[in-house]
């Protein structure tokens, strides 16, 4: 399967990677530190929102 076939997500994640790949290695480091730390963020936000939407939580 080739990389135009696969479902690539719509937020933009592989051109952020493939940018952070073309970076020097110090760099490269950082930008995916900060990568993890958005994402990490992203989904502490979604796991909030889900426990506040699910019945009987209040």
């Amino acid at each position: 399967m080739s990389e135009e076939t696969t479902s690539a997500p719509t937020d933009g994640l592989w051109s952020r990677l493939r940018l952070i790949e073309g970076q020097p290695l110090p760099a490269r480091a950082d930008a995916y530190a900060s990568l993890h730390d958005e994402l990490s963020r992203r989904l502490e936000n979604g796991a909030k929102l889900d426990q506040r939407e699910t019945p009987g939580s209040r």
